[in-house]
């Protein structure tokens, strides 16, 4: 079989096979911002994510299986939160993207700043006149 024909049978790969593909759906995404501050139960995330019940575990199971969520029993509920060693490949690979667009906003600074200093007149100098005269038409009347 030709190799362009192998690429036709090969799946994408799972959602659940690696934590980049399965924070790529933004309702998962969602869900791991709302548990970053404190565990949480299911009804508690539907209610504030306003999703339906079913899809909240569906991405809770794929979030478990990747290992980015924990769950632990508490009585009949269960509580779930991030796992922030697991987020950690995702913190560093978005850490590579933040060090390019803070040297490009220094950039752009550095731009403007040169731009506006080309452009305002040095006040100190002897050479700069700075019309001191109102003219009494640009007055405004007052009611």
């Amino acid at each position: 079989m030709p190799i362009w024909e192998y690429d036709v049978f090969m799946s994408r790969a799972a959602t659940t096979s690696d934590v980049f593909n399965a924070v790529a759906e933004s309702r998962r995404r969602d869900i791991l911002s709302f548990l970053a501050m404190e565990e949480r139960p299911v009804g508690d995330i539907v209610a504030a994510l306003e999703m339906e019940q079913p899809s909240v575990s569906k991405h809770l199971r794929v979030l478990r299986d990747v290992g980015l969520v924990h769950a632990r029993r508490d009585g009949r509920k269960i509580l779930y939160r991030t796992n922030a060693e697991a987020i950690r490949p995702l913190n560093e690979w978005a850490a590579t993207f933040e060090r390019y667009w803070k040297h490009q906003l220094n950039r752009v600074k550095e731009l403007a700043e040169t731009t506006v200093a080309q452009d305002t007149p040095d006040l100190k100098s002897p050479e700069t006149k700075i019309d001191t005269k109102i003219d009494p038409k640009s007055k405004e009347k007052k009611s």
